[in-house]
């Protein structure tokens, strides 16, 4: 078994595995409470564009640009850390979050439950 330690070599953000159109899941989660708040995509620049912010900042698929989560709604979400899975191939981003997630007014996207 291999230990889980800080000494595990950094990768670049160039060296994740994207899908074949440049993007990466994104889990957003509160830093606080670890409340799952929502999943987006993000490319290369997107974030590099959160890193910079300290804002999350995503590709929208249907509209084909980039946003920053809170630009028009309020609800920011202020980034306490990133993370990638061990596949490199998904980001956990931990978020103070202002306001909800949701864009259905919900604190998080998953408030639904299969019964």
């Amino acid at each position: 078994m291999k230990k889980n330690t800080s000494e595990t070599k950094k990768l670049s953000i160039k060296n994740f595995k994207y899908d074949k159109t440049g993007l990466i899941p994104a889990i957003i989660q509160d830093y606080k409470t670890g409340e799952v708040l929502m999943l987006a995509y993000m490319n290369m620049e997107s974030i590099k564009r959160t890193v910079k912010l300290g804002k999350t900042c995503f590709w929208s698929r249907s509209r084909k640009e980039y946003w920053v989560k809170g630009e028009t709604s309020g609800n920011f979400q202020f980034v306490k850390s990133v993370a990638y899975d061990c596949d490199a191939d998904a980001l956990l981003i931990k978020v103070r979050q202002i306001g909800v997630a949701c864009h259905t007014g919900n604190r998080s996207c998953f408030y639904r439950k299969i019964q």
